[in-house]
């Protein structure tokens, strides 16, 4: 049996930061003055968003986070989405991402009440994945399944997976990749899809010893990485249909979350990858230099916006594809495999960015909607895949944090008398 390889609230002030427990009663201003006081409050706080954007935002120091911090939000916000349940099917690929990053999380926190609600998650679906028999996004949520049957080993976990992705390799889907929605959603045609799926066969190969699984995972990821990736910006499409379409500043479309996808894939497969596989090599190489592109294209405000390289048109920022990136850069440290002196410091700007999109209630927003494409939407949008996004880059940035304060430090002394020493 192969083990997995890698193992894998805050006090900062932020103009992110709900104002609903602010109240104004009558008894104390007449109603005109209510209404001028709450268009002035709106005004400001718009105000203050704008600066805020327009502003570099500063980079905090990796030793002032603290991880108590950094677990307490983790631990905030997954409460806030466990007490509003996404109104998707729980086999969804918006559920599958969301519990990959409650599973994150349980990793690190000693409240046994994730587990249980990811056990629940596993039990209510009877361990099905979506119905889809090729579908990559129904494929999303075996990721819980495999990593709660590596805690548990209890077979029934993973058996309808196991039944499911061997029926696929007795009869693998032949369409092509190019993107003409219906058949073509049977192979993984769209960047996203790598996300999805190749980390859901890595895993059942880590839990089961069964090398066809990673094989089938490793040869179709190359397969959709060699038709999407641009090797001149580094970057995917999200699918065919964006190869000859551009943005309003003439350069390619490459979408944020969509490349956010990629990244959190990648990792996800590296992390079930023996390390004496022959493809770790070009798949690490593959990593560095998107980690690379993407540090690049961060924005002044510590984020990433729905359009990578249009950022002008999309000025708002976006925190599930954010999310991904601060997951998969902070890992790569940790990792060794990106340098640390280049990628904390930006890091660490991201964290406290996508630290401040938390309101006061855990309620995550700055979430892009559902879509295949930079889009404009509502400041206070939030879906579970961003939760998922943000409690998987926590993850990471809490272990570095703690990595920080477990590094030993250089101390010199001196010994001005000549004494012996």
């Amino acid at each position: 049996m192969n083990a997995m390889k890698r193992s894998s609230d805050n006090d900062n002030t932020c103009l992110f930061k709900s104002c609903k427990n602010r109240t104004f009663t009558a008894r104390s201003r007449p109603k005109s003055g209510i209404v001028l006081l709450a268009i002035l409050t709106v005004l400001a706080i718009s105000c203050a968003r704008q600066a805020f954007r327009k502003t570099a935002f500063p980079s905090q120091p990796l030793a002032e986070i603290n991880p108590t911090d950094i677990l307490t939000i983790m631990e905030r916000v997954a409460d806030w989405q466990l007490a509003h349940p996404s109104s998707h099917s729980s086999t969804d690929w918006t559920q599958g991402a969301g519990d990959a990053g409650v599973m994150a999380l349980e990793g690190i926190s000693g409240n046994p009440k994730y587990r249980k609600a990811m056990l629940a998650v596993g039990e209510t679906n009877h361990w099905q994945l979506g119905p889809r028999k090729y579908m990559a996004d129904d494929q999303c949520i075996g990721q819980t399944y495999t990593e709660l049957y590596l805690l548990y080993r209890d077979p029934a976990m993973i058996k309808p997976m196991r039944t499911r992705f061997d029926a696929i390799l007795a009869q693998p889907a032949t369409n092509e990749l190019r993107m003409t929605y219906g058949d073509s959603l049977n192979v993984w045609s769209w960047c996203d899809a790598l996300f999805m799926a190749p980390p859901a066969w890595a895993r059942l190969y880590a839990a089961t010893g069964d090398a066809r699984y990673l094989k089938f995972a490793v040869t179709n990821w190359w397969r959709t990485a060699n038709y999407l990736y641009d090797k001149k910006e580094h970057l995917f499409f999200r699918d065919s249909t964006f190869f000859d379409k551009r943005e309003a500043n003439g350069k390619k479309i490459f979408w944020g979350r969509g490349n956010g996808w990629v990244m959190g894939g990648l990792v996800r497969v590296l992390q079930s990858l023996p390390t004496n596989h022959p493809d770790q090599p070009r798949l690490e190489q593959l990593f560095k230099e998107m980690a690379g592109r993407i540090l690049k294209l961060q924005q002044p405000d510590g984020l990433w916006h729905s359009s990578l390289l249009d950022p002008d048109s999309y000025p708002q920022i976006e925190t599930s594809g954010s999310g991904f990136f601060i997951y998969a850069m902070a890992w790569g440290v940790n990792q060794g495999l990106l340098e640390r002196v280049k990628f904390e410091p930006a890091i660490c700007k991201a964290w406290v960015a996508l630290d401040g999109c938390v309101d006061a209630e855990g309620k995550l927003t700055h979430v892009q909607p559902i879509g295949g494409d930079p889009k404009k939407f509502s400041e206070n949008n939030t879906e579970i895949y961003g939760v998922g996004a943000f409690l998987l880059a926590g993850s990471e940035v809490y272990r570095m944090a703690v990595r920080e304060r477990a590094m030993p430090v250089e101390v010199k002394g001196a010994n001005p008398s000549n004494f012996p020493p």
